[in-house]
């Protein structure tokens, strides 16, 4: 049984906001990209936590945001902190917001999926650790800004 496409566009997004978690705790934590990939791929995707069963992410989207945003990390780094206040630069950003902008990033550079859908996808994510907070209207700026560098051809 293959999966419908809105299974698949559920499947891409919540391997967006695992990249973005993976980011994080390899940042964190000093883990390799294949110790991370290895646990989400095995114990995150589809798990159930507190009676909730999370979402199977795609394992090619997963992997490729996430081994392209170490990969390109300088480039996306400097991207970043050319889209923030000077004053601001991506060091002294919150770590969940350094580790979404890196996988925002690597799609962007990537090239493969329309700016703007990158950047409603990740402002998704920003909602999701951020329920609450401006933290969505920040990042919607900041991607936008990466997004016409990235890509000017597409604004």
């Amino acid at each position: 049984m293959t999966a419908s496409n809105s299974q698949k566009r559920q499947m891409k997004s919540a391997s967006r906001l695992y990249a973005v978690q993976a980011l994080f705790q390899m940042e964190a934590s000093g883990q390799t990209i294949e110790a991370i990939c290895r646990e989400f791929e095995d114990h995150r995707f589809g798990a159930v936590y507190d009676g909730e069963e999370m979402v199977e992410g795609d394992v090619d989207t997963f992997r490729k945001l996430v081994e392209k945003a170490v990969d390109e990390q300088a480039k996306i780094d400097q991207m970043t902190d050319r889209a923030l206040v000077a004053k601001w630069p991506i060091a002294r950003i919150d770590p969940t917001l350094r580790a979404l902008f890196r996988a925002a990033g690597a799609e962007l550079v990537n090239g493969e999926t329309p700016p703007k859908v990158v950047i409603v996808e990740f402002v998704q994510v920003a909602e999701a650790f951020h329920p609450e907070g401006k933290e969505p209207r920040f990042v919607n700026a900041v991607l936008d800004h990466m997004a016409r560098e990235a890509r000017p051809e597409a604004f």
